[in-house]
């Protein structure tokens, strides 16, 4: 009897799988364990100068993926993703030890506030009063300041049940110059698509500029002492906006046609940095605002990005009108990161999702201003994939 219910139930599993094959279905895959369910578990990871007690999050997905961020600066120090043989690989630059990220590194994987990118001659006029900000880029102003958000210790709190916590601070009101009391959340959700959805909501009651952005260097090869130069790049826009020789824009909006900021088909990054081109030399190499194509105001696909020799992928989605491309050219050599490797120019490359650089003081521009009653909402979603046998999965 129990020999003739074990042939049934056996049968029973080759007409469900003869069925899923035969109409084009797929089978359901097995159950999750406990250990494959998305969680986000946290452990100390140090103290400022100040004594300010630091503390990392683990999140992983139902496949694996891991992301950890720290409370100091929301900083993403690391993002575990496979290659196409399924092996996992850190594809992000950052170190090992907490007290490295003291030494004023370029930002790596730092929420940037108030103001992400440059503001001209460090200042702005707002409703008929100049506000003075802090020169810390030559001339201008860069990301926030000398102690911009991604210096900061955010408070947190993870996901009950899941692979997400949130990261929320108050700005006070003159802080790097800025005016008026700011109150920000930011979200990281690692999702079972292999999503990393960043969600930011911001509310003052002063006016004031208001330009978030993620600050993380991806190199998809898993080797962040290689360079990145051989992935393969798609922006989907149609337009850039041209800068000086300090990288503030110019106020035009050019056509990226016939130059090398086309990457409105697949490129290699290295194919033309090269190449003799006045914006490359201002910016030695790419750090520009590309003004994305898009239909609307929701969210909306911006970036593709493909490494060929580990098969990784990584497509951008926002709800940005710009995209700030930089590809890690100030990086020279002197920093060590994880491993003890060393970040060499272009080891690593940005895709800062954004309002358009000096903003505040270019009124064409789309407006940066937040004023009180408003709110203060975007997303970008980065999407992590890999290309098996000439397709992406």
């Amino acid at each position: 009897m129990i020999a003739r219910h074990s042939i049934l139930f056996l049968l029973a599993i080759a007409l469900s799988g003869f069925a899923l094959h035969a109409f084009g279905g797929r089978q359901t895959p097995p159950a999750r364990t406990a250990a494959a369910k998305p969680e986000t578990m946290t452990h100390p990871y140090g103290k400022t100068a100040e004594g300010h007690a630091v503390t990392m999050f683990t999140l992983t997905n139902a496949h694996g993926l891991e992301l950890r961020a720290m409370t100091y600066g929301a900083i993403i120090t690391s993002v575990r993703v496979p290659d196409r043989s399924g092996a996992l690989g850190d594809i992000v630059l950052g170190f090992d030890r907490f007290e490295q990220y003291l030494n004023d590194p370029p930002y790596f994987g730092a929420i940037i506030g108030r103001y992400g990118n440059r503001i001209a001659g460090g200042q702005f006029t707002l409703d008929g009063r100049t506000y003075s900000l802090a020169k810390n880029n030559g001339p201008n102003h860069l990301h926030g300041g000398r102690k911009g958000f991604d210096k900061a210790i955010w408070q947190a709190t993870p996901s009950a049940g899941g692979a997400a916590v949130a990261f929320s601070r108050a700005s006070p009101d003159g802080e790097e110059g800025y005016p008026g009391n700011l109150q920000v959340r930011v979200s990281y959700t690692l999702t079972d698509s292999n999503e990393l959805i960043v969600e930011y909501h911001a509310r003052t009651d002063k006016a004031t500029p208001i330009n978030l952005t993620q600050h993380t260097y991806f190199n998809l090869t898993g080797d962040v002492a290689g360079d990145i130069l051989g992935h393969e790049l798609m922006i989907r826009a149609d337009r850039f906006t041209p800068v000086d020789a300090t990288l503030i824009p110019t106020g035009q909006i050019a056509p990226v046609e016939g130059t090398p900021f086309d990457f409105r088909r697949p490129t290699a990054i290295g194919a033309r940095i090269a190449q003799p081109h006045q914006q490359l030399a201002n910016g030695n190499g790419y750090d520009h605002n590309w003004v994305l194509n898009r239909n609307g105001q929701g969210l909306e696909p911006a970036v593709r990005v493909v490494e060929p020799k580990s098969g990784r992928t990584l497509d951008v989605a926002t709800t940005e009108p710009g995209l700030q491309f930089y590809t890690g050219n100030f990086l020279d050599g002197t920093i060590k990161g994880k491993g003890g490797r060393v970040y060499a120019r272009r080891t690593g490359f940005c895709l800062e999702t954004q309002h358009f650089p000096d903003s505040p003081n270019k009124p064409a521009f789309p407006s940066t201003i937040l004023r009180p009653g408003q709110e203060y909402s975007t997303k970008t979603v980065f999407t992590f994939g890999v290309i098996k046998e000439g397709r992406a999965e």
